[in-house]
């Protein structure tokens, strides 16, 4: 299981390299991993998924 300061310093990573795509690919990480009876990874990307929406903040219209 990774920490939060793991969680967080994976999310800002993925946000650096992939942009606003990175949530949706945390997203389906997390689907094939539970696909693939992994249900704790799942939840570790589905954990990375949610602290990228907070970095990211709230939309703007």
């Amino acid at each position: 299981m990774m920490s939060e300061t793991q969680i967080h310093a994976v999310a800002r990573q993925m946000l650096e390299m992939h942009g606003a795509a990175a949530i949706a690919q945390a997203a389906q990480k997390a689907l094939s991993c539970e696909n693939d009876g992994d249900t704790e990874e799942a939840r570790e990307w589905r954990h990375i998924a949610e602290a990228m929406k907070m970095m990211r903040g709230p939309h703007q219209s």
